[in-house]
């Protein structure tokens, strides 16, 4: 194997780790938190520029901010180890709530936790054994009483043998009554901007670069951990999907059930009245009958074979692919048909486009013939891309589709500015690279 060859299956593991990273890391495995900080492939000032990226997204609270913004410099702080017991304990309880699953007691340390989340706990909790190493690296914080706390810790999987070593970070503050809690809340600029350029101080970039290498060599020199990450995510995000689309479910027949209960418990009408809304409903059936909706794609995206974001995927829309539309259902899914068979969208990824007659007639060969040349604009137009351009932010390979699998035109790295085409609702930015038509992931450019 070439040189070439060997660099560019390194490059594909570094992209498949960042791809995966909510999974991969257990830094990113509990992404609940405030701050969580992405241990970076590259190292040094690469890797502080990336926690800066991620910190600054961080929403915090505070009602005393240190100083105006701009005018004090944040002090030189010393990074201590372990060195506030009531932060240690904070830190223990959490990491102990998220191995077992615990979502109450993970919401009573940090309130600020979303469902999708919560899931993914709960999910993560079935293989995780414990964090049997915890070291907690803090500096002040912004405002009395609270700190930048940097966790260092060593993960036991229940189906894997070795530690696997991550880093995360957290806001903490302490309340009226002495207790510390991870502070996500409101936005205050000025406690970011304390908060990133602490971040960014020497001994806390040391610390990332120390546990980015050692996670580093033990992925590179261990395949079995490799695969057995990669399966990992596939688990999760299956399982997850699966919750999603029930809560969806669930909440679309609860609403039908209330809908139908108010119905049933609505003041009768004379039978007069009553006749002639039988008379109304009849003649809306009719006329719903009597004409074919088209929808029209607004954005690319995914067909599937049922109404869940795991279900099969049976194909792609391209933006202006027009269907024959069977039912909008009120769980966000459009049921529409494809290729001879009944087949579902997402819902805000279509509009309408014509209204036709069932028996179709000439009125309606013509509408059908203008949706067919607005689809051809449509097309050209998404094809001509805007005249924008998008920022890499990290390296990331650039393929030929709008897939993990697709062939590999080259690699773009971080600062390279590509011609924007359109940013798809796939997860997948089309731009041109090189001349052609190409395709990079959403998340890692800007």
């Amino acid at each position: 194997m070439d040189n070439k060859s060997i660099r560019d299956r390194i490059e594909d593991l570094k992209e498949w780790i960042s791809e995966h990273a909510k999974i991969v890391m257990p830094i990113i495995l509990i992404i609940c938190v405030s701050i969580t900080v992405f241990v970076a492939i590259n190292a040094n000032r690469k890797a502080a520029a990336e926690v800066e990226a991620q910190l600054a997204e961080m929403p915090v609270n505070t009602k005393e901010p240190i100083h105006e913004e701009g005018q004090q410099d944040v002090p030189l702080l010393e990074l201590e180890e372990n060195a506030y017991p009531a932060v240690n304990t904070l830190v223990s309880n959490y990491y102990k709530a998220m191995a077992e699953g615990d979502v109450d007691a993970v919401v009573s340390m940090n309130e600020y936790v979303e469902e999708k989340e919560k899931l993914r706990i709960r999910e993560m909790s079935k293989y995780t054994e414990d964090y049997p190493e915890l070291t907690v690296y803090t500096k002040k914080g912004p405002v009395e009483g609270s700190y930048l706390a940097y966790i260092y810790s060593k993960m036991k999987f229940t189906e894997y043998d070795q530690l696997v070593p991550g880093l995360q970070a957290f806001y903490i503050c302490t309340d009226e009554n002495g207790d510390c809690y991870i502070n996500g809340g409101e936005d205050n600029s000025v406690v970011v901007q304390y908060i990133k350029d602490v971040s960014l101080q020497e001994d806390v970039v040391d610390l990332y670069n120390r546990v980015n290498v050692e996670y580093n060599e033990m992925v590179e020199t261990d395949g079995e951990l490799g695969a057995y990450l990669y399966d990992l995510s596939e688990r999760i995000d299956v399982s997850v999907g699966e919750a999603l689309a029930k809560a969806e479910a669930d909440a679309a027949k609860q609403q039908q059930e209330q809908e139908a209960a108010a119905q049933e418990n609505a003041p009768e009408n004379s039978e007069e009245s009553g006749a002639g809304g039988e008379g109304d409903e009849a003649q809306e059936t009719e006329l719903a009958a009597a004409t074919v909706k088209k929808v029209k794609a607004t954005n690319v995206v995914n067909i599937r074979s049922s109404d869940s974001e795991t279900a099969d995927r049976l194909g792609k829309a391209q933006v202006g692919d027009e269907f024959t539309l069977l039912e909008e259902r009120g769980n966000g899914w459009s049921k529409i048909t494809f290729e001879g068979r009944d087949a579902f969208i997402k819902s805000e990824y279509l509009e309408l486009a014509s209204e036709e007659p069932a028996a179709g007639n000439g009125a309606g060969a013509s509408t059908a013939q203008a949706n067919n040349n607005t689809q051809t604009a449509a097309a050209q137009t998404a094809s001509a891309g805007n005249g924008g351009t998008v920022t890499v932010k990290t390296s990331v390979n650039v393929r030929k589709s709008a897939s993990e699998d697709g062939e590999k035109l080259g690699l773009a790295y971080e600062g390279d500015k590509l011609e924007l085409v359109m940013k798809q609702a796939d997860g997948w930015t089309r731009v041109k690279y090189n001349g052609q038509t190409a395709f990079v992931k959403s998340d890692y450019v800007e």
